[in-house]
């Protein structure tokens, strides 16, 4: 039997379909893919004219999240939106696995966009004090421990080792080195996290971390520009207000970032900093354009991506008024990526409001459209130079963290930077009743192992009258309430000697105790090489990097 009315629409159907699919896969294939060969710049210029203006503020935007799994929201920032980057804190850090499994999972997402461009994964992992990837990583000695060894050795294998263990879980952007002067002894914002005072020796050691990371594969950010270290406010909590001139701008803050800068830094962090002097309005820095585009891209030459401290701190919210206002203002001074500790909803005024500037101003679309350029060129030179990889290798995360080699290379820099702070640094004699007190309980069992014969002790409001009991107390000064404990033994018979961790400015104020030591850090090889010192392992001949110590 024929059906000849089903027979002719059959072949309609089919020459619809033919004449169609064409043309369909045709512009398919002429959309441009992050992964053609081609010339990068080429690349990233037919990448930016083909995307929209949603695809273009996405690849600006870096977003982190709570809890250990990437949230859904952030998922579908990354699936539904093509977000640029994503940030790693503290919080999600636990599990090491887990880290790189949710890297993983967002880099596959991002790999099903319309151009398959890979995040930016960014984390603070700067050694010492910060240390935003936890889990399985190195506990390192930090900057101060750099600065007191004073050696770009030391920065450089701390930058590679540092890298090594984040480069395994997936992380290819570290918000390091920090290279703020460590110049207000008052601040509980930088402090430690400063390789010292002096600008010229934190632009070397600076350098060399950079450079380090480098090597490691792992790109980084030089910060938090034009200098967060002369304050004591914290820009989380409130604007930090610096009143200096331009001639010490320049002859102090400056010079640390313009080695990093001549060094070809990838990034820059602009802080949420107020200069009165500097440019006239007072704006924070990230706000700027007087110190982003006139300062650092114009006089100093930076090329790279300008990349802005977390938006959500007060520091940048309360002067802006608004998270959507301040993402404005941050895109229009000159920031390439804005960074922001939550994830917004998808109707949130921060998305919604600078897309609807972009339709209305033209030069505000064309500096969106001009820092995702920048964007896509950075990551086509760094994930095609054929070393770096977007995944972590699932099989090798414990093989390769903590990094074997770190850990040997950690505890000599540890023993490097130990600083005799007092002339007379007395070591225990055999046959002296010791006690071991510190907040910290690997402290105490370091100490423990070194003097098996000694008592340990937390620190708190009975440890001067326990400390009566003993010829020797060796004691870890961390914070000003253990300062304050410290104060009450003033008068005491009992031989104290203070390891100082951390800051060691605290020193300054108990100008009576006569045997101290400075190792910078809680890190467990910082509490090997103080008490191999107070053992007479090694003279100690680290060098105080800040002035004025008693």
């Amino acid at each position: 039997m024929k059906f000849p009315g089903i027979h002719r629409l059959c072949i309609i159907v089919l020459v619809l379909f033919f004449s169609l699919y064409p043309a369909s896969a045709q512009s398919r294939k002429q959309l441009p893919d992050f992964w053609d060969n081609m010339p990068h710049e080429e690349l990233a210029d037919r990448i930016v004219s083909a995307m929209t203006d949603e695809e273009l503020l996405a690849q600006m935007l870096m977003f982190g999240w709570a809890g250990t799994d990437p949230s859904r929201e952030v998922i579908r920032w990354v699936e539904e939106r093509s977000l640029g980057s994503i940030k790693i804190f503290g919080w999600n850090t636990d599990n090491t696995r887990k880290v790189a499994e949710s890297v993983t999972l967002l880099q596959r997402k991002a790999e099903t966009g319309r151009f398959r461009i890979p995040l930016f994964v960014a984390t603070d992992q700067e050694g010492g004090w910060i240390r935003h990837i936890k889990g399985l990583t190195s506990e390192t000695p930090g900057n101060l421990a750099i600065g007191a060894s004073g050696l770009p050795s030391d920065a450089w294998y701390s930058g590679y080792y540092i890298a090594r263990e984040l480069r395994a879980v997936g992380i290819n952007l570290n918000f390091a080195p920090t290279v703020d002067l460590y110049t207000d002894h008052d601040s509980t914002i930088i402090g430690p996290r400063s390789f010292g005072e002096d600008a010229r020796a934190a632009g070397i050691l600076g350098m060399a971390f950079s450079q380090g990371s480098l090597a490691a594969g792992v790109l980084t950010t030089a910060k938090h520009f034009p200098g967060h270290g002369h304050t004591h406010s914290d820009s989380h909590g409130k604007l930090p207000v610096i009143d200096i001139d331009p001639e010490t701008l320049r002859s102090r803050e400056l010079v640390p970032f313009r080695y990093l800068i001549d060094s070809g830094v990838p990034a820059i962090m602009s802080g949420h900093l107020s200069f009165p002097n500097i440019g006239g309005d007072g704006k924070p820095a990230t706000f700027s354009p007087y110190l982003l585009q006139t300062l650092l891209r114009e006089e100093m030459g930076f090329e790279g991506l300008i990349i802005t401290d977390d938006m959500m701190m007060n520091g940048a919210t309360e002067y802006a008024g608004s998270v959507s206002r301040a993402v404005q203002m941050a895109i229009e001074a000159g920031n390439n990526i804005i960074e922001s500790s939550t994830t917004p909803g998808f109707q949130d005024t921060l998305w919604t409001g600078n897309l609807t500037r972009m339709k209305q101003s033209s030069g505000f679309r064309d500096q969106v459209a001009g820092s995702a350029r920048r964007i896509i060129l950075a990551k086509l030179e760094y994930f095609k130079d054929g070393k770096n990889s977007i995944y972590p290798d699932m099989d090798k995360i414990e093989e390769r963290i903590p990094d074997r080699e770190g850990e040997s290379f950690f505890l000599s820099q540890a023993v490097r930077s130990v600083t005799t702070v007092r002339e007379n640094p007395a070591i225990p004699v055999s046959g002296q009743s010791i006690l071991i007190a510190g907040s910290f309980s690997s402290f105490r069992s370091l100490g423990k192992q070194r003097f098996p014969e000694a008592d340990t002790a937390g620190i708190n409001n009975s440890l001067p009258a326990l400390a009566r009991r003993y010829d020797t107390l060796i004691f870890c000064l961390a914070n000003r309430d253990n300062l304050s404990i410290l104060k009450e033994m003033e008068n005491s018979k009992t031989n104290i000697i203070v390891v100082s961790i951390l800051s060691p400015v605290l020193l300054n104020e108990v100008p009576w105790v006569q045997n101290a030591l400075a190792v910078y850090s809680y890190s467990p090889w910082s509490f090997i090489a103080a008490f191999g010192a107070l053992a007479g392992d090694f003279k100690p001949d680290g060098t105080m990097p800040l002035k004025d110590m008693y």
